[in-house]
């Protein structure tokens, strides 16, 4: 697996694999990974010929009274899992490489952002789908998994594509639930 942190070089691998003819499934996480996330994984890899994990902790979906630096990070052990679920790269940039200090733009889907999580959290989806809208323009996947935990977050991200006439295919994976000692 390889681990690449540019967003120039992250386009130039994306294009390459295009360009023979190879299919790119993307997996976007905010990394910690756990169970669902490696379903995640398997399910791309039986999408497409590569797979794509993002790992980047969007400052942009934080609210002010969410802590952002208390979310955690740890890209040796995410890596080591990713590496174990046949994924091709670990795509894991900086704030600041995906964020330039002038970056001014965000996107916005109306009507379904104003009810649930949206409601409880303003700003919270313009995060999401902005962050998500640059990773697709980078790596360019024909495919994208996500899981169905966060259903409205789902249904943003589809509305996007289609709105915006991408032709990138999104999946919902399946709720895992890891076992716990109580149960």
């Amino acid at each position: 697996m390889q681990t690449i942190h540019s967003l120039a070089e992250m386009s130039r691998w994306s294009d390459g694999i295009i360009a023979r003819g190879n299919s790119i499934a993307l997996v976007p996480t905010m990394g910690y990974f756990h169970e669902g996330h490696l379903n995640l994984m398997r399910l791309a890899s039986r999408l497409a010929d590569f797979v794509v994990v993002s790992l980047f902790v969007n400052p942009l979906q934080f609210g002010p009274l969410e802590d952002l630096s208390c979310y955690p990070r740890d890209l040796a052990r995410d890596s080591g899992m990713a590496a174990g679920e046949n994924v091709d790269v670990l795509f894991a940039p900086t704030d600041s490489e995906m964020y330039s200090s002038d970056f001014n733009t965000r996107l916005r889907v109306e009507g379904i952002t104003d009810t649930l999580c949206g409601k409880q959290r303003p700003g919270h989806f313009e995060g999401v789908i902005t962050v998500v809208a640059k990773l697709f323009n980078i790596i360019k996947p024909h495919t994208a998994v996500f899981g169905r935990k966060d259903f409205q977050q789902l249904c943003v991200i589809r509305k996007m594509v289609r709105d915006l006439n991408w032709d990138i295919k999104i999946v919902g994976h399946p709720i895992v639930r890891e076992k716990t000692a109580w149960l």
